[in-house]
């Protein structure tokens, strides 16, 4: 199983960043908006459209407001297991640190998920950054 570490600061107070990764169903106007271009609810789980076209299902594990940790699992056909977290840290200045962790199966798409990251990681950046405000 490939696992997939990313690791950012981010210029904004963790309480703030925590309050979007948080909001489930906001992705697309708070955490990530640009490479998310629409999220749905629907029950315990979230319809991603992703700005490449692709629409996930996500479903909410647990979300832990102590530890700032938000987990999350995609079920799909294409790939056979994928789970999630997202942790938000206080760092240093009232700066935050950002943390996210995917383990996915099968391993070739690894690439994809590791780039689509990427990505994700740039859009916080941009949304939440104090300089982005």
């Amino acid at each position: 199983m490939a696992s997939i570490h990313k690791e950012i600061l981010i210029d904004a107070n963790p309480a703030d960043v925590w309050d979007a990764l948080r909001d489930f169903g906001a992705l697309h106007t708070r955490l990530v908006p640009g490479f998310v271009t629409d999220t749905k609810l629907d029950g315990d789980a979230r319809i991603v459209t992703f700005s490449n076209g692709t629409v996930a299902r996500e479903v909410l594990v647990d979300c832990d407001d102590s530890k700032r940790r938000l987990v999350y699992a995609i079920i799909s056909e294409r790939i056979k297991q994928h789970s999630a977290s997202a942790q938000v840290f206080d760092d240093a200045n009232g700066r935050t640190r950002f943390v996210w962790i995917a383990d996915v199966l099968p391993n070739e798409i690894a690439p994809y998920m590791d780039a689509q990251m990427d990505l994700g990681m740039r859009a916080i950046q941009k949304a939440l950054g104090r300089s982005a405000a």
